[in-house]
């Protein structure tokens, strides 16, 4: 009796508060460290493209061939990351990427850029499902769209940090010998490999290892989330292979590697998009780095306020259609575009797009399954949605190669965009075993 009138005496709002300016802000620097190292490969592409003579093509396999290695080794990660804890996988996971990350420095050739983009594809896979997965330890369903979505403006704002930072970096390029892409890499990738290390002593794997908690708060935590999983089913569903077994589990995954292809072929082609449209300026890439950032800090604002929305009204299927379908718009806007204006609004809708779909997305695919499930399903979407990665910045150097023009590329995404969005509405409600 004495632990319910201590449960009861929680403030539900003021602890997921708490949670919240504990946890978040330190997720958030690790997921914008694993998003510039992931991505730094666009902002160099002008000069390496130059420097080494890759073509469209090159580049574009290079690009995606990342999303490769992170998908074969996804779902194993993560399971292991399960067995040993977040604490010593993520630091290990951290400490990886950011040594090979670093060792792009040396590339020189087709092969060597695709093997090293492949193995930092390996290094990285199961850190975000993993990140996703540990938020499921602390915040229940209703409460979850809002932790995802400042967790994932990380990935927007890598682009607003990511593009002045670059710009900085590229104008080093003849110092001690090195280009300016070199130094890209290598300043951005050493800064992972401690911020790895400080993982260690920092990340908690759980609400039990929480030393700042008070014991009420345990308590009641672990009762809140023990009744969301009984209620959408993730106490039913808690078995790796029950992720393969429930059919929204696989739509969402239809959903994601569309939102994949859209958010890569953004990431990783949006400067180049640029600078064919910037004349006297369009092989100046710390000017287009500048440019970059627009996008992506519109795109922050609106994640975290869609994330808001969608929990305020606990509604995620039409929040996630709404965003794919104008991301849609954008990018059929964008293939349109004939000046460097035009393309930055219409590259500002996509990255609007894409981005607010991080919240509801995730807050729909986690609250129907827990435990190994949780896991499994996790990295099975983001094992899919890596396909997803690999195919936007591929089709769209193909296609660039042989139309040059970006268009077709970018009219193919957007169509599959309205595709993604009439899938998010498919997927079922929670009386029916799926979510809503």
């Amino acid at each position: 009796m004495a632990e319910v009138a201590h449960e009861s005496a929680v403030d539900g709002r003021a602890l997921y508060a708490k949670i919240s300016w504990r946890l978040i802000p330190y997720m958030f620097l690790l997921y914008i460290v694993a998003f510039l190292d992931r991505v730094n490969v666009g902002f160099a592409a002008i000069d390496m493209q130059r420097d080494l003579h890759f073509s469209n093509t090159v580049y574009g396999t290079g690009a995606g061939i990342f999303f490769l290695g992170y998908a074969l080794c996804d779902l194993p990660s993560s399971l292991i990351l399960r067995r040993v804890g977040t604490r010593v996988w993520i630091a290990r996971i951290m400490i990886s990427w950011g040594l090979v990350s670093a060792c792009m420095v040396w590339v020189s050739s087709p092969g060597s850029f695709y093997l090293l983009r492949f193995l930092l594809g390996v290094a990285e896979a199961g850190f975000v499902p993993g990140m996703l997965l540990y938020l499921t330890f602390w915040f229940p369903s209703h409460e979850r769209a809002r932790a995802v979505a400042k967790f994932m403006t990380a990935t927007s704002l890598a682009g607003v940090v990511g593009g002045p930072l670059s710009s900085a970096l590229l104008k080093m390029d003849g110092l001690y010998g090195l280009s300016g892409w070199q130094w890209l890499f290598l300043f951005e990738g050493v800064p992972t490999v401690l911020v790895g290390i400080s993982v260690l002593f920092v990340l908690k794997d759980g609400p039990e290892a929480a030393d700042w908690l008070k014991p009420e708060e345990r308590a009641w935590l672990k009762s809140e989330l023990r009744e969301d999983q009984e209620r959408y089913g993730a106490m039913q569903h808690h078995h790796l292979l029950d992720a393969f077994r429930l059919p929204a589990v696989w739509l969402l995954a239809g959903v994601y590697i569309i939102i994949q292809i859209g958010v890569y072929t953004v990431n990783l082609w949006m400067p180049l998009i640029l600078s064919g449209l910037t004349h006297g300026n369009g092989r100046d890439a710390s000017l287009i780095a500048r440019y970059a950032t627009v996008p992506y800090l519109l795109a922050a604002i609106f994640t975290v306020v869609l994330g808001w929305t969608s929990d305020r009204w606990n509604e995620r299927r039409g929040h996630l259609a709404g965003c794919m379908a104008l991301a849609g718009v954008g990018f059929a806007w964008a293939a349109q575009a004939q000046s460097i204006a035009v393309a930055l609004c219409a590259m500002s809708v996509v990255a609007i797009g894409l981005w607010s779909t991080m919240g509801p997305f995730w807050a729909l695919a986690t609250r129907m399954i827990g435990g190994a499930a949780a896991a499994g399903g996790v990295a099975m979407i983001t094992m899919i949605g890596a396909c997803g990665g690999f195919l936007g910045p591929y089709v769209t150097g193909r296609l660039r190669d042989a139309t040059h023009s970006y268009a077709g590329g970018l009219y193919l995404v957007g169509g599959l965009a309205l595709i993604a969005a009439m899938l998010s509405l498919a997927v079922g409600r929670p009386g029916r075993l799926k979510a809503s």
